[in-house]
C-alpha cells in the first residue's frame, strides 16, 4: 500500500478521480436539489414541479440555496465512486483473467455493478442522509430567533435527546411534545446522532442498496455494451480485420463519455423508485425512543412483501416516479463529467 501511495502514477490517478467527480457534482447538484424536494414534498393529493421548488428554494434561501449540502454530497460521491469503479475493477480483472482478448461480457458486467453497488450504498448513506436534510432545510422557513421565555419552557426531556436544540414553544404546547421535531432541526451530525441514533445514518438501508445495486448493475451492463459496441463498428474496414479489442485501438474520449452519459441516464430510471423511497425514509425524524418502541412491540413494515424487501412504504406507491426526469438528467450530466474530466485529465497528465 505505501509503495503505491508513492507511485506518482496512482496518485494521479487518484488525484484526477477525485477531482472529476468533485467536479461533476458542482455541476450536477442543482438538479439533484431539486430533485430531491420534488421527491419529499410530493404528495398523492399534491403535484410539486422542478418550478415550483425552485421559485420557493429561491425565495426562503436565495440561489445559493440550492447547493445546500454540496460539501457532504461532494465527500460521499468521491468515496462512492471510488468504491464503486474499484469494487467492479477487481471483479472484472477476475473475469478476465486468462482470457486472450481481455474481454468482459455485459452479464459479467451486470453482476459485477451490482456488487459495486451496494459497496456504493453502504460507504455513501450517512453523506447523503446530512445532505437530504441541509436540501430540505433550504426549502423550510425556519424561525430567525426564539426567546429566551420560550427557551425556558422547552421539554427537559427534548433537552437531554437534543442538546442546543430550541423548538417554538407554541407548536410545542399546539401539537404534544409527543411530535418529533422538523427535519431542519435536526440536520447536523451531533443532532442526528444526539437524537435518532447512529443507526439513523443509514436510514433506508433497503431501499439504498436496492437502489444502487439496480443502478451499478444498470450502468455498467449498458456501458459494456456501448463500449463493445463502438469497438465493433471501428473495426469495420480495418485491413487485416483486428483478432482482439486491443487491436482496434482506444476509442474516442468523447464517445466514451456519452456512453457513460447516456448509461447513467438509463440506470437512473431503471433505479428512480427506489431512490424516492430512500429520500422520503430519510426526510423522517424518528427518536431513539421511538425506535425502541417499535423494536419492543416487534413492528413490521408495511406493504407487501417486495415493498418490505425494499423500504418502500405502501402510501408513496403513486409518486414513486416524482422527479425522474430531473434525476436522468443528473446522473446523465455526472457520469458524463466524471468520466469525461477523468479521460481528460489523465490524457494531459500522464506521459504517453
Amino acid at each position: 500500500m505505501n509503495e503505491l501511495l508513492k507511485n506518482p502514477i496512482f496518485a494521479t490517478h487518484a488525484v484526477v478521480a477525485a477531482g472529476s467527480a468533485t467536479l461533476a457534482t458542482a455541476i450536477s447538484y442543482p438538479l439533484d436539489s431539486l430533485k430531491v424536494l420534488v421527491q419529499v414534498g410530493s404528495g398523492s393529493s399534491k403535484q410539486l414541479t422542478g418550478v415550483d421548488v425552485l421559485n420557493r428554494v429561491r425565495t426562503l434561501s436565495g440561489s445559493s440555496g440550492l447547493y445546500s449540502g454540496l460539501g457532504w454530497l461532494t465527500l460521499g460521491r468521491s468515496v462512492g465512486l471510488g468504491a464503486r469503479f474499484g469494487v467492479y475493477e477487481i471483479l472484472t480483472a477476475f473475469y478476465k483473467d486468462g482470457r486472450d482478448d481481455r474481454y468482459v461480457y455485459a452479464s459479467e458486467a451486470l453482476l459485477a455493478g451490482i456488487a459495486s453497488g451496494a459497496v456504493e450504498s453502504l460507504v455513501s448513506s450517512p453523506f447523503e442522509l446530512i445532505k437530504l436534510r441541509a436540501q430540505v432545510t433550504s426549502a423550510s422557513r425556519i424561525p430567525s430567533s426564539t426567546s429566551v421565555v420560550e427557551k425556558s419552557v422547552v421539554s427537559p426531556l427534548m433537552a437531554k435527546l437534543l442538546p442546543g436544540y430550541s423548538r417554538d414553544a407554541r407548536a410545542l404546547n399546539n401539537t404534544g411534545s409527543g411530535r418529533p421535531p422538523s427535519v431542519s432541526d435536526v440536520k447536523r451530525p451531533l443532532e442526528i446522532i444526539s437524537l435518532e441514533g447512529w443507526g439513523a445514518l443509514w436510514r433506508g438501508m433497503r431501499s439504498g442498496l436496492a437502489r444502487d445495486c439496480v443502478f451499478g448493475g444498470v450502468f455498467f451492463s449498458t456501458w459494456q455494451f456501448l463500449h463493445q459496441a463502438m469497438i465493433e463498428w471501428k473495426a469495420v474496414g480495418m485491413n487485416p480485420p483486428p483478432r482482439s479489442d486491443e487491436e482496434v485501438g482506444p476509442l474516442s474520449p468523447l464517445a466514451v463519455s456519452l456512453a457513460a452519459g447516456f448509461s447513467g441516464s438509463v440506470a437512473a430510471a431503471a433505479s428512480h423508485c427506489f431512490d424516492t423511497a430512500k429520500s422520503r425514509s430519510q426526510c423522517i425524524v424518528l427518536p431513539k425512543f421511538v425506535s425502541m418502541e417499535r423494536r419492543f412491540l416487534k413492528w413490521q413494515l408495511p406493504g407487501k412483501r417486495f415493498e418490505r424487501w425494499t423500504g418502500i412504504h405502501p402510501a408513496d406507491r403513486n409518486i414513486l416516479f416524482r422527479g425522474l426526469g430531473l434525476r436522468m438528467a443528473r446522473s446523465g450530466i455526472a457520469s458524463f463529467v466524471v468520466v469525461g474530466g477523468y479521460l481528460f485529465a489523465i490524457d494531459r497528465l500522464l506521459p504517453k
